[in-house]
């Protein structure tokens, strides 16, 4: 099945990636004017880079009229940097990748050709080859299990946000306004046919990796809050079952200091006690303190980004 029209469109966001840029430019020219297809563009997103990575979009697009760059006016985030560079793309179909060369650009004629084959989102799963450390593999899988599990979800283990998208896709994602984004989860929900295609990541080219253990925690904890409402109802459910349970145990006292002479324990299982229904309490309000922070960043709405500068558009 041939699609009406195959201009693609490549959306990277870009933190502070200048000693990528240049080579990672390099391997997508390749692949791509290799491709017997309409026309393509690089529409780079630059999040607030501070090494010099705008400049170098710059030079870019006056070799190339085919790459383009977004310059935000701060560090936003990966998933609204993305989400910006959807906002301006005119391809047929997008394909969002990230800037480490982790995601082969070798791979884009295979992303296309299932395209053409009439899927509307073509998902990547990273091929699980052991150059991961054990803790961020454990961690990976354990996160992918409770997120399906709580929002009946079906990602599998390894998706990344290396995928093509139809553009049908991608104006359906425009009208999504959420600032809790967690655009795998958004995909997913969206429908649409879509199929997988496993790849073995690279090696990154140059520095080290942006994302830092506590931003893949919060996007963890933000991925399951914007699709399962399950965490709150999980506290409350605990909570019943621990009313319920010091309620029999103080019956139980009761009638114990009424109808024997026994002595009941002393401070120890109180003072055990207490801290057990303390730490569940702050734990639940916690999690209804991250409901709440999330529906306070809504109700705000502010723009998910802000555009300070354009080339190439």
């Amino acid at each position: 099945m041939k699609r009406n029209g195959d201009f693609i469109s490549i959306v990277i966001p870009i933190y502070n990636e200048n000693q990528v840029i240049t080579e990672l430019y390099g391997q997508l020219n390749s692949v791509l004017s290799n491709l017997k297809i309409a026309g393509w563009e690089i529409i780079f997103v630059d999040d607030g880079s501070t090494d010099g990575s705008w400049e170098s979009i710059g030079k870019l697009n006056s070799l190339n009229d085919k790459v383009r760059g977004i310059k935000l006016s701060k560090n936003f985030g990966h998933q609204f940097a993305i989400s910006a560079g959807l906002d301006y793309v005119k391809g047929n179909a997008v394909i969002m990748m990230d800037a480490d060369l982790q995601h082969p650009p070798e791979l884009i004629p295979k992303l296309i050709e299932k395209w053409e084959e009439g899927y509307d989102i073509v998902y990547t799963v990273r091929e699980d080859t052991g150059s991961e450390s054990l803790f961020k593999r454990v961690t990976s899988r354990f996160f992918y299990n409770i997120f399906n599990k709580l929002s009946k979800s079906n990602i599998p283990y390894g998706a990344a946000d290396f995928r093509l998208l139809d553009e049908t896709v991608v104006i359906q994602l425009k009208s999504f306004k959420e600032r809790v984004r967690f655009l795998r989860g958004i995909i997913n929900w969206v429908g649409y046919k879509k199929i997988g295609v496993s790849y073995a990541a690279q090696e990154r080219f140059q520095g080290k990796s942006k994302y830092s253990f506590l931003k893949m925690v919060h996007l963890a904890i933000s991925g399951i809050i914007s699709f399962s409402s399950a965490p709150l109802y999980i506290s409350a459910i605990l909570g019943i079952v621990i009313a319920g349970l010091s309620f029999f145990y103080g019956l139980y006292a009761i009638l114990v200091r009424i109808f024997t002479e026994k002595t009941m324990p002393g401070w120890t299982s109180i003072l055990v006690s207490m801290l057990f229904l303390g730490g569940v309490q702050l734990i639940a309000i916690g999690i209804l303190g991250e409901y709440l922070a999330k529906v306070y960043e809504e109700v705000k709405g502010r723009p998910l980004y802000i555009v300070d500068k354009k080339i190439g558009f």
